[in-house]
């Protein structure tokens, strides 16, 4: 049996700057957000990533059954492990347990890469979710296949939540040949917030705590032996011994961390020096907000690109005459010898997919758990319910038609949502208030009918789990698919509404006509007053008109 293509195909080795700088994980312990959940959110972010959901269904196997496992990136055959006797239904990256397991890749030192594992990080996600109820069960297979296996991958965050708890383990093979990994596992206080972008997070940990810190027995043995480390024990730091920090590591990386601490705390301010790179004391791994965090504010969270802060990228020249809060890649780029740099925020252009997940111990596994999912950036997409009971996935999010990265097809809502925002990029502020408006409307509409879905699923459970867990199937397939259609909407109504540069006039929802029945005069927006005023900076008199 062939384990399914992986979804997240997302990052890679450290070797190319454009494939380190993806991804990003923001984490809520249960005791401070707003509805109890504990809730953790991902953005796959790759240039090469066709956005889909996927779906494990439960099953029985015999003993002795072998799998194979494939690279889930490339596809590349790694080799074959054997199946667990009884695997759980996943649907994304939730199973029906609610267990979650999202990612960020920080590479690390390449030395440690094994070539000759056989559980890359992505298969590793999807093997621990079949495999595992809670997050600290998913830590004991999720090390124990690695150990048995080998580990294929570079340095890798993952955050394995449930209902009750969030943990962040991070993990770096051992090099090539040599079996197994160097790991260290924290929880995530209830109260706290924390969070992950491409760079390791994880410095020192109560090695004495274990109930709430987990780790190899070699972890820092290792580092001695490889000459990474040489202090006490005490003063032992996973992110400096297996992933130095480097300027990208700071700016394009840990930036996106500071960015999530800046909007729910007081510290902005102070921990702003270290991603500016005038002192190197780390923000830290974990951090009480100064409020309760909705599943709202995470979803709003995901859309972050700086605003308002230092960094905001909306503001310069780069941002173009409708300042769009997006630059093309490479992040790096040379000018007379001298290289420099974009900002790297959490949103970004090439999202393949997007989620934000909620898990709730006080509701059954079936109800409880919520994958909020969204195909492309999150800030140009729609977060619809997928609840971890789904025995089905939507068809538009899957390759329907053929769809891929390179195939286009008006039923799949990854090139629906791509098609809409590749209008929007070049005119952000002329059209993102159309955008948001219909978002915003569509996120309000679930986000206000949850209660009663879920008051229907409870009674159906009593009496009819089954019946239940179809009704939650349904609505799961009915939202995403409603969800499309509108958006596809949205994308015909921008087409026509911001066509050849100009903008027509609407009313009540409906584009305007005369008199007589034809369609209104236009207005002719221009450009801003700042752009017109850089543009006569750089042109001088060339377009001046004689006196």
């Amino acid at each position: 049996m062939k384990i399914r293509r992986l979804t997240l195909a997302v990052v890679c080795m450290a070797a190319a700057v454009a494939d380190t700088l993806a991804c990003t994980n923001l984490i809520v312990g249960k005791n401070v957000s707003a509805d109890g959940s504990t809730i953790i959110s991902y953005s796959a972010d790759s240039y090469s990533l066709f956005g889909e959901l996927y779906h494990y269904p439960a099953g029985m196997h015999k003993k002795g059954t072998m799998i194979n496992v494939y690279e889930w990136d490339t596809g590349k055959y790694l080799g074959q492990i054997e199946q667990a006797r009884q695997t759980y239904n996943v649907v994304g990256n939730m199973n029906e347990f609610q267990l979650t397991i999202g990612e960020t890749t920080f590479g690390g030192r390449p030395e440690l890469v094994d070539t000759t594992g056989v559980i890359d990080y992505g298969s590793l996600i999807y093997l621990g979710l079949q495999r595992s109820r809670t997050a600290r069960e998913a830590i004991k297979v999720m090390t124990e296949l690695v150990q048995e296996y080998g580990y294929y991958s570079s340095g890798e965050s993952f955050t394995i939540a449930d209902p009750n708890e969030v943990w962040i383990m991070e993990m770096i093979g051992k090099g090539p040949g040599v079996r197994g990994a160097v790991w260290v596992a924290v929880r995530v206080p209830d109260d706290c917030i924390s969070a992950h972008a491409n760079q390791s997070r994880i410095h020192q940990f109560d090695m004495n705590d274990k109930e709430n810190c987990m780790y190899s027995p070699d972890v820092i043995s290792f580092a001695r032996e490889k000459g990474y480390f040489n202090g006490v024990n005490k003063d032992f730091s996973f992110s400096k011994a297996y992933a130095p920090l480097d300027f990208g590591a700071r700016r394009y990386c840990e930036a996106r961390v500071w960015s999530y601490f800046n909007m729910f705390t007081d510290r902005g301010e102070e921990f702003l020096p270290y991603i500016q790179g005038t002192t190197d004391e780390p923000m830290p791994l974990y951090i009480k907000p100064n409020r309760k965090i909705s599943v709202q504010d995470v979803k709003n969270a995901m859309r972050d690109h700086y605003e308002g802060t230092a960094l905001d990228i909306t503001k310069d020249f780069g941002a173009g005459p409708y300042h769009t809060p997006y630059r093309l890649s490479p992040l790096e780029f040379e000018v007379n010898g001298q290289k420099y740099f974009n900002e790297r925020p959490i949103s970004t252009q090439q999202s393949g997919f997007v989620f934000v997940a909620q898990m709730r111990e006080n509701l059954p596994d079936a109800v409880g758990g919520v994958l909020w999912f969204g195909l492309d950036d999150a800030n140009m997409t729609v977060f619809t319910p997928v609840y971890c009971c789904a025995t089905r996935v939507p068809e538009c999010y899957t390759r329907v038609d053929g769809a891929d990265y390179i195939t286009f097809s008006w039923k799949s809502s990854f090139w629906i949502y791509n098609w809409v925002a590749n209008m929007v990029y070049p005119r952000y502020d002329l059209m993102m208030d159309d955008v948001r408006a219909v978002q915003n409307e569509i996120e309000t509409t679930f986000n206000q009918a949850q209660e009663g879905i879920e008051a229907v699923a409870v009674k159906l459970l009593e009496t009819d789990p089954a019946k239940a867990k179809e009704f939650l199937t349904n609505y799961t397939v009915m939202t995403a698919q409603s969800t499309h259609d509108a958006w596809k909407r949205l994308g015909e109504f921008l087409i026509v509404k911001y066509n050849d540069g100009v903008v027509k006039r609407v009313k009540d929802g409906k584009f305007e006509r005369n008199s007589i029945g034809q369609p209104a005069g236009v207005i002719r927006p221009g450009y801003p007053k700042e752009f017109l005023e850089e543009y006569v900076k750089q042109t001088g008199d060339r377009y001046k008109i004689p006196e």
